[in-house]
């Protein structure tokens, strides 16, 4: 934990109404108009969910929103925090979904975000187990305007000792990225993928490029989950390591 932050879930309305003005900062839309109003916060805390709240002292540094699902697993809708703090605000979701008796959590993320996928895969030992095109359909705030809402689902074994699974990438070029480098490598066991160094800034200052990105990284892990391959690792250099299932290092 950092020091002088703590953790705790949230409840009531001024709070809830803070957390919702957080997640409009985040994804850049008006706090008229958040991603999550704070009565469908309300709502989801009165169903038996949970909106935890990170705080540096008194002022909100992260926050995150899950529910609970059927056989035994909980869905994490949304979490955001500063530089440093997610890794605590998963955590504290995961000790709210065990003590609730939920052994996974999942969630999605945008595939083309590759600190997201290190994070989900690499830091917390999830793993990406369903590609899902164009989820939202579209989306109009300021992080995602332009662009098509695929997402990855991860799975995230709360029981599991946090393990990460990368491999450098290796064998032979299939496929070129739309900046001309490679896209793809792949030997008989893995297949690995590139993503561009930073989607969201490419998406304000190239949106044609980055939709190209998106429609060539789609192509591939769409065809990877078919083949049986799952998400396994993200290297610091955006390379997603995927693994057949059954496959070992």
């Amino acid at each position: 934990m950092t020091a002088g932050v703590t953790i705790r879930t949230v409840h009531d309305v001024a709070s809830l109404a803070a957390v919702a003005d957080y997640f409009s900062d985040v994804w850049r839309t008006p706090r008229t108009a958040p991603p999550y109003p704070a009565e469908v916060l309300h709502s989801l805390v009165h169903a038996g969910g949970a909106v935890h709240g990170a705080y540096d002292g008194q002022r909100l540094a992260g926050a995150s929103v899950a529910v609970l699902g059927a056989d035994r697993s909980t869905y994490s809708l949304v979490a955001a925090a500063e530089q440093g703090l997610g890794h605590a605000v998963k955590r504290a979701q995961r000790d709210w979904a065990l003590g609730a008796g939920a052994g996974t959590m999942r969630w999605t993320f945008d595939p083309l975000v590759g600190r997201n996928a290190r994070f989900n895969l690499a830091k917390l030992g999830a793993t990406g187990t369903e590609y899902l095109v164009d989820f939202y359909g579209p989306m109009t705030d300021g992080v995602n305007d332009g662009d098509e809402s695929d997402r990855l689902t991860v799975t995230w074994d709360l029981t599991a000792p946090t393990a990460s699974y990368d491999v450098a990438p290796r064998g032979p070029v299939t496929a070129i990225a739309p900046d001309g480098d490679p896209l793809v490598r792949r030997d008989e066991r893995h297949l690995w993928c590139r993503v561009p160094e930073d989607v969201v800034k490419l998406r304000a200052a190239d949106p044609a490029l980055a939709l190209r990105w998106r429609y060539a990284v789609r192509e591939v892990l769409l065809t990877a989950f078919v083949e049986g391959f799952r998400a396994t690792g993200m290297s610091r250099d955006g390379w997603y390591t995927l693994t057949r299932e059954g496959a070992t290092a």
